[in-house]
């Protein structure tokens, strides 16, 4: 048992290790991405391109993790919940997989919108990732669906945010010490 988690939260309850870790590097990586997307278009034009390198590259870097992070779920599928009213397990449920929807379409759809802007991804400068659309009129519609579903992702995390509160300080459970 973790010396985090109290002691009435079993391993058994808990995530396995490597849903733990993706989920808090992705948590970690979306706390940076977002905050850097928002304002690139606010940096002075020197400036840009450093904003470019690390919202496009972490971005893409949560895609393989988020795609890892599918892959142990349905390999290890998660603890049993903690008891919690239908409507509001069928809510949790329903928020958590609409994040990770967004959180795989997210930067796809990121990525192709530079493509079709005419910008390759300089993956952390160290490797050009091939486009597969190239430069394109579907541009603009790429990156409206890129925003749409950044913005998402902030309401979705507030929505996560606000269970995790819930359940640990009004209800007391053991929820949020699965995931720790």
């Amino acid at each position: 048992m973790s010396s985090l988690a109290p002691s009435h939260v079993a391993d058994a309850a808990r995530y396995r290790p490597a849903a733990r870790v993706l989920h808090w590097l992705v948590a970690l990586l979306v706390l940076v991405v977002w905050p850097v997307g928002f304002v690139i278009h606010f940096v002075k034009d020197e400036a840009k391109t450093g904003f470019y390198v690390v919202h496009e590259s972490f971005g893409f870097l949560i895609l393989w993790l988020m795609l890892a992070r599918l892959a142990v779920r349905l390999v290890f599928p998660p603890p049993p919940e903690v008891e919690m009213p239908l409507l509001q397990r069928r809510v949790a449920v329903l928020v958590h997989w609409l994040l990770y929807a967004a959180l795989v379409l997210q930067p796809i759809f990121g990525f192709l919108s530079t493509n079709a802007f005419g910008f390759p991804l300089d993956w952390f400068g160290l490797v050009t990732v091939w486009s597969p659309i190239g430069k394109s009129d579907l541009a603009p519609s790429l990156m409206s669906v890129h925003v749409f579903l950044g913005w998402s992702i902030l309401v979705l995390f507030c929505l996560h945010f606000a269970g995790v509160l819930h359940h640990h300080v009004i209800r007391r459970d053991a929820t949020l010490h699965r995931m720790l």
